[in-house]
This record gives structure tokens, C-alpha cells and sequence, in this order.
């Protein structure tokens, strides 16, 4: 079998192709029902999101005009399920006829024919946005022995990948969460027993005067002190189903700078928007695990897209509506926390998503916003 598959040149052209692209440029494989001849790739993070290997055979302009309005039918799927505002899709076709025209280019689509590996040489669109495949299609070995070669690095390819996956959404115990709220626990009980609750709000609340007097510290504080027991429970169940899948996909020290970074910016916002009021209450923070979940979540949309979509975001906005609805909620607290823990999310990345520029830009960008933040709550609004 492996023998016949490999007679057949067209057929040598896709099993190099399907090698280049899953072992040497991390695209995967995208299940499609009702699509035949074709195989459709995906890496979100290339420049080309799409790649399809077209081995149908396409003989006149109007077929290939309706593979243009398929091809753009399911591109519009993908992009809902994967929450993608743009995909480029690239189309290599390796059974094309002579009397095909490429015309006039579509916005996002590109087409290449590769009739035999040397079509591949001469594309322009391959030199620009892959000029090191044709090289890479060249294999010192043939027939049976390059389809065993090409099957066994696709398989060790599709392996790896699956481990990384696996490691990343086994469920870890998430140590820092428990730590911080048996904290929120403890600085809520102990005071209340000493009957020195009051007091303790005093001391430690967000409150813009003090701060600006020099209490800098109660832009900590404040997130871990609770103004009743509905306030600390409910804080405690949010932090507990939200930090514990934060901790569990960027680790404890991603998740503790995430944490205080939300909250500290929610305590910037709440002083720069609240005037002399005082605030307490770790929904600054938990709004801030909320931005890296979703920021985690886009990363990895192939498998999170529709939780995100139907799921987390929705949740964001019906608690920033009712915060606005429901009097007592420092609901720029909830914006400020939202905004830091995504800057923070970007600037620390994601283990193998994250580029070193997109880390570097998330950092320059926090760094000026903290800069504004704290202009605006200690400069103008003072």
C-alpha cells in the first residue's frame, strides 16, 4: 500500500508538504466534515493561519471559482470558532489544469500551483512567506523509505505536541490560590473576634487622602480585607473556580504577579475614580484573572474558543453591568483590575504561544500605563 501511494508524484508532492508544515512550522491538522480531497492546516500564530494542501483535481476557471466561494464559506467557521478577526489562508494545489487563470487576488486568499516541486521554486508567494520549502522537500530517501520517514516524524510530531497540550490542562493543585484566601479568611475572622473589624478597615482600606498622605501600602491591603461574610464568600467562590485554572495553566508565579498586578491597578482606578471613598474587596484582583483567562484562552482558542466566547466573556460583562447597576460595587476597581491582569498576562506570555515581541510590547505598554495610572491617581486627581 505504502508502496502505491508513494508511485505517484502528486501524492510524494502532499506526504512533503504535510511534513514541512506539522514538523517544521507547528501547523496542525483541521477536521472538516464534508471536505474531500484536501487537507487543511492551521497555526494561529503564523502569518499564513491557514494552509491548504488541494489534491482534488481542478480542471476549468469555474471550478476553481467555486473552490474560492467554499474556501471563504468555511474561513468564516474558523474565524467564529476561533474568535479570529483576520486569516490568511494559503491554497497549494497539486492537481491543477493547465487552462486554470489565476485572477484577480481575493483579500486574505493566496494560491499556489505546485504541479511538481519545481512550481514551488518559481512561486513568489512561497519565496515571501516560505522561502526556506523548497529546500526542505528534498529527501535522501525514496519510495517506502520516505513514506516511513515522512510518518514516523509526522507521528513523533503529533506526540510532542499532544504532551505539551496535556501538560498544560492537567489540573495542578493550586497552592497560592488556597494561600490567598485562607489570607482573605484569616484578616476577615480574627479582627471580627476582637471585635476590631472596623478598625482594621480603617487602617488598611484603599482610601485616595491616605494613600496620597503616604500609606502607599493600602493599595495592597485593601484586596484582602471583605466588608461582610457574603462579600468574603462570594470573593472566596470566584477566586477559588477562576484562580485555580489560572494557577493550573501559567504556574504559581505567573499567577501571583497576575493576581497583585490586578489588583493593584484596581486600586489606582479606585482612587482615581472614586474620590475620597474607600474601597476593600479582592474583585480587582479576581477581574484580573479573569483578563488573563481570556488572553490564555485566545492562545489556545482552538480548544477554548467557544468556552470564551460563550462562557468567560459573557461572565465579564454581565459583572461590570451589574456593577454598574447595584450601588456599593467600586466597579472601577473591577475595570482597573481587568486592565492590569491582561497587561500583566501579556507581558509575562504563554509557555510556547508567546513571542518575545509580543512579551516585550505587553511590558513597554504596562509600564506606561502603571506610568499614567499613577500620575492620575496621585498628580491630577490630588
Amino acid at each position: 500500500m505504502e508502496s502505491e501511494i508513494m508511485k505517484d508524484e502528486k501524492n510524494v508532492i502532499v506526504m512533503k508538504l504535510l511534513h514541512y508544515f506539522i514538523t517544521e512550522k507547528n501547523y496542525n491538522p483541521i477536521i472538516l466534515q464534508g471536505v474531500e480531497n484536501e487537507i487543511w492546516l492551521e497555526n494561529l500564530n503564523s502569518e499564513c493561519q491557514v494552509v491548504r494542501i488541494v489534491s482534488g483535481y481542478i480542471h476549468n476557471n469555474e471550478q476553481f471559482g467555486f473552490d474560492k466561494f467554499k474556501t471563504q464559506r468555511i474561513v468564516k467557521k474558523i474565524k467564529k470558532k476561533t474568535l479570529s478577526l483576520n486569516i490568511n489562508v494559503l491554497s497549494i494545489f497539486v492537481n491543477l489544469g493547465d487552462n486554470v487563470k489565476f485572477d484577480e487576488p481575493v483579500p486574505n486568499l493566496f494560491w499556489v500551483r505546485a504541479s511538481d516541486e519545481k512550481d514551488l521554486e518559481k512561486s513568489s508567494i512561497i519565496k515571501k512567506k516560505f522561502p526556506d520549502l523548497p529546500k526542505k522537500l528534498i529527501y535522501n530517501e525514496k519510495g517506502v523509505e520516505l513514506f516511513m520517514k515522512i510518518t514516523k516524524d509526522i507521528n513523533k510530531h503529533n506526540q510532542e505536541d499532544s504532551k505539551k497540550v496535556e501538560k498544560v490542562f492537567k489540573p495542578k493543585f493550586p497552592t497560592v490560590t488556597y494561600a490567598i484566601i485562607a489570607i482573605n479568611i484569616i484578616v476577615y475572622i480574627i479582627p471580627l473576634l476582637y471585635g476590631q473589624s472596623e478598625a482594621m478597615v480603617a487602617q488598611f482600606c484603599v482610601h485616595g487622602p491616605s494613600i496620597r498622605y503616604g500609606h502607599y501600602y493600602r493599595l495592597f491591603t485593601g484586596m484582602f480585607l471583605h466588608g461582610s461574610i457574603f462579600h468574603l464568600i462570594f470573593n472566596s467562590y470566584a477566586l477559588y473556580v477562576i484562580g485555580s485554572q489560572i494557577e493550573s495553566f501559567l504556574g504559581k508565579f505567573k499567577f501571583l504577579i497576575i493576581y497583585l498586578t490586578g489588583g493593584l491597578m484596581g486600586s489606582l482606578f479606585s482612587i482615581i475614580f472614586n474620590g475620597n471613598a474607600a474601597s476593600i474587596g479582592a474583585s480587582g484582583a479576581i477581574f484580573g484573572l479573569m483578563g488573563a483567562l481570556v488572553y490564555f484562552g485566545y492562545h489556545y482558542r482552538v480548544y477554548l474558543g467557544n468556552v470564551i466566547k460563550s462562557q468567560i466573556i459573557p461572565l465579564i460583562v454581565f459583572n461590570l453591568v451589574l456593577g454598574f447597576v447595584m450601588p456599593g460595587v467600586d466597579n472601577s476597581a473591577h475595570i482597573g483590575g481587568l486592565i492590569g491582569g491582561t497587561l500583566a498576562t501579556i507581558s509575562l506570555g504563554i509557555k510556547d504561544k508567546s513571542t518575545n515581541f509580543e512579551r516585550m510590547n505587553g511590558l513597554i505598554t504596562t509600564i506606561i500605563f502603571f506610568a499614567f495610572a499613577i500620575y492620575m491617581a496621585f498628580v491630577y486627581a490630588g
